[in-house]
């Protein structure tokens, strides 16, 4: 039994370590504005990337034309909706005017010209009660199949695998063993009341061709610091598609694509059905991770944590093989992501003493990446073909070579235009 002597007398020692900790640092305050910026692209799924001009690669763009429309519209969330082209979201807050409706975002003329317009969403409301509100508890099934788990780049299956959860019979141990996932997503742009956004409403533009966010950018109005402007460098600038091509290896299939400039790793993961009520994951870490959490944006310091760990694939990787038996079945869906550099922006910056007080001004976080999506077995779709002249027939004879049909030409086929 502790006296209550000896207990106030280790209470006192605890507050003094705790007041000596506290006078080695200076109050810190948050910053007074914030911005997130999520850049992404994605590609895949047999849809070049290219052809679609003013689109910024997205397909639907595109559709619009056929179906007699254009003038395709962007809308905010595409930085995580895996829909094929390139894609910025935005997200302004200031603490000095919770309520802010809207503002602008000045971006270099290789961006998009003029400014940004972001817009806050209004409140949304909430669905009318129902005349019933009487509590039914629902009836749960137990969940029936099996999942089996495979890691790793090579040729064949390594021993050990697969690691197997039977769901009949799991139990929370097994649940936890199973779907070990890494993750160190943190928050970036968001849809909040009092937090413009960007795509908005008020501007809808699609990311052009051939756009660049290098250079200066400012954000401003009601509440938001004046000053609140910096470089986003080559670093954090869109990244290309990963255009990810398959061979077959005496029935494993090897995964290439070439490097991207900014990547700072590569993770691949897929997903397919072996059989009946039997699914099958494999990643290419070579630690066991099923890879749900990995397919984001990852902080800079966990990439290259789990780089040392090889549980990522080194930013001069380009290939990666899916051992031979892993995907018994057809239909297995693959991604590839390319992860850029997350940057973090802070003015002022932090002074050197650790004694002095931080009182920021504005913040500003930068992510990136690029994200393919693909089908075992499936080629990517090659890009259409700008002109005929390529074909050998004779003058006046019938072209017999063989094309690859371009999606736009088989959606036309399909709809009898």
């Amino acid at each position: 039994m502790i006296r209550p002597a000896a207990f106030s007398g280790a209470a006192f020692v605890l507050s003094m370590v705790a007041f000596a900790a506290g006078a080695q640092t200076g109050t810190v305050k948050p910053p007074q504005a914030q911005a997130w910026i999520d850049v992404a692209t994605f590609s895949g799924m047999g849809m070049p990337m290219g052809g679609m001009s003013g689109a910024g690669g997205n397909p639907m763009s595109a559709l619009g034309g056929l179906f007699g429309g254009g003038g395709a519209k962007n809308s905010f969330g595409h930085t995580q909706q895996m829909s094929a082209g390139r894609w910025v979201d935005v997200t302004l807050y200031s603490r000095d005017n919770p309520s802010l409706a809207e503002a602008q975002q000045a971006v270099p003329a290789g961006f998009m010209s003029p400014a940004l317009k972001l817009q806050a969403p209004k409140d949304v409301k909430p669905p009318p009660r129902e005349a019933d509100d009487s509590i039914v508890e629902p009836e749960y099934e137990k969940p029936r199949g099996r999942l089996l788990l495979y890691w790793g780049c090579g040729a064949t299956i390594r021993a050990g695998q697969p690691k197997v959860l039977d769901m009949a019979s799991a139990t929370a141990a097994d649940l936890a063993k199973f779907f070990v996932s890494r993750r160190a997503t943190q928050r970036g742009t968001h849809s909040a009341t009092g937090r413009p956004v960007w795509p908005s409403l008020a501007d809808a533009r699609m990311v052009p061709d051939g756009a660049s966010l290098v250079g200066e950018h400012a954000f401003s109005g009601a509440g938001v610091p004046e000053g609140f402007r910096f470089q986003i460098p080559a670093a954090q600038d869109l990244m290309p598609p990963l255009q990810v091509n398959q061979s077959d290896q005496a029935g494993a299939t090897t995964l290439s694509w070439g490097a991207l400039p900014t990547a700072r790793a590569y993770f691949a993961a897929g997903m397919g059905a072996a059989k009946r009520e039997e699914m099958v994951i494999w990643t290419s870490s070579e630690l066991p991770d099923i890879g749900f959490g990995l397919m984001d944006y990852q902080t800079n310091s966990a990439v290259d944590r789990w780089l040392r760990e090889a549980v990522l694939l080194g930013p001069t990787t380009t290939q990666c093989t899916v051992p031979k038996g892993v995907f018994p079945g057809e239909g297995a869906m693959l991604r590839l992501i390319a992860y850029g550099s997350e940057l973090n922006l802070v003015h002022p910056p932090r002074p050197a003493d650790p004694k002095a007080n931080w009182e920021p001004v504005w913040a500003a976080k930068i992510r990136v990446k690029s994200v393919a999506s693909l089908m075992l077995g499936v080629p990517a779709m090659s890009e259409p073909r700008t002109s005929d002249k390529s074909s050998d027939a004779p003058a006046g004879q019938p072209d017999t070579t063989e094309k690859t049909p371009k999606p736009l030409d088989l959606l036309r086929g399909i709809l009898g235009r």
